[in-house]
């Protein structure tokens, strides 16, 4: 099979049943949330995150941010976990959601991947982050019940959160190993 009939299988695939680790999140982190805390409020918390995160990386304040930042990063799998698992699924989720990642992969790299690699990266993502917000709008305005999460999206996030993360890393820690793996990540 091509790479991009591969690639045209694999980002048709949604993600509104519960997969392996939804249920491992649903076994042991889900289990730490109390009961009436839903998905749209973890997105939410996501949102609120953001200025604090910009807060502390425009003042160089580095692991302070990468300890809100992780922990907006799980928010992310978290809120996902939880509304499969529970089929708590919403139209405001389907697009809150995306919108906040994008927030919150749009912040932090706007300060971290300008000061630490190229301005020029960081005009390519929030590009490539305002067309995929600008489809899902269209997408709900058109009441397409058929938007919601994605492989390609999953991936995206996983990769940006991680690379943002080790970015953090080495913003906080100074190790070039961490720089290093962002770069290639």
């Amino acid at each position: 099979m091509s790479l991009i009939k591969t690639i045209s299988k694999y980002g048709k695939i949604k993600f509104d049943e519960p997969n392996k680790i939804d249920i491992f999140l649903k076994s042991t982190l889900l289990k730490l949330l109390p009961e009436r805390i839903k998905p749209n409020h973890l997105t939410t918390i996501r949102y609120l995150t953001v200025p604090p995160i910009f807060y502390l990386l425009i003042n160089e304040i580095y692991f302070p941010a990468l300890i809100v930042f992780c922990f907006s990063a799980l928010t992310d799998a978290l809120d996902g976990a939880l509304a499969r698992t529970k089929k708590l699924i919403t139209s405001w989720g389907k697009v809150h959601d995306p919108l906040a990642d994008k927030l919150l992969i749009g912040v932090s790299g706007a300060v971290l991947v300008t000061r630490y690699i190229r301005f020029e990266l960081i005009l390519i993502i929030l590009f490539i982050e305002f067309l995929t917000v600008i489809a899902s709008i269209a997408s709900y305005d058109r009441n397409d019940s058929d938007i919601g999460a994605r492989l390609p999206g999953k991936i995206k996030m996983i990769c940006q959160s991680v690379g943002m993360g080790f970015l953090l890393i080495f913003a906080a820690f100074n190790f070039s190993f961490a720089l290093t793996f962002s770069v290639n990540l």
